[in-house]
């Protein structure tokens, strides 16, 4: 059986960034973890990825159950990497908590600084 803090990282980086390459799914999983350490967010993963209105594919009413077999295998593998605390990151997310993808444009952007963009990812940092 898989943990349930796996479960739950390896499907946020499963439904936010398995199209991407390696280090953009790193990137993703670290803002998720980023959120958890910050005092502004709840304190654990699954409670992160479940925030109200903070993942797009959480709340969107379609069917959370992973269908490319390959792609959920590899979510899988990196959550359990980040969780046996190997050290991978991305290292200009190091303090992103934020992120969207580059062909939407939130109106929460702008409240933040913006850092760097990876892949399809542009990451920012909460500064207030």
């Amino acid at each position: 059986m898989i943990a349930e803090a796996v479960l739950c990282l390896a499907l946020n980086i499963y439904f936010e960034a398995r199209s991407e390459d390696f280090k953009s799914q790193i990137a993703v999983g670290q803002v998720t973890l980023n959120r958890v350490e910050s005092e502004k967010f709840p304190d654990t993963i699954c409670e992160v990825v479940k925030q109200r209105n903070q993942f797009s594919w959480f709340w969107d009413d379609k069917s959370d159950v992973p269908y490319e077999k390959q792609a959920w295998k590899d979510s899988l593998a990196l959550a359990k990497m980040f969780l046996e605390d190997h050290r991978i990151e991305v290292e200009c997310v190091s303090d992103a908590t934020h992120y969207h993808a580059d062909y939407v444009r939130p109106r929460w952007r702008k409240a933040f600084d913006r850092y760097c963009k990876v892949g399809k990812h542009i990451f920012y940092k909460d500064n207030t």
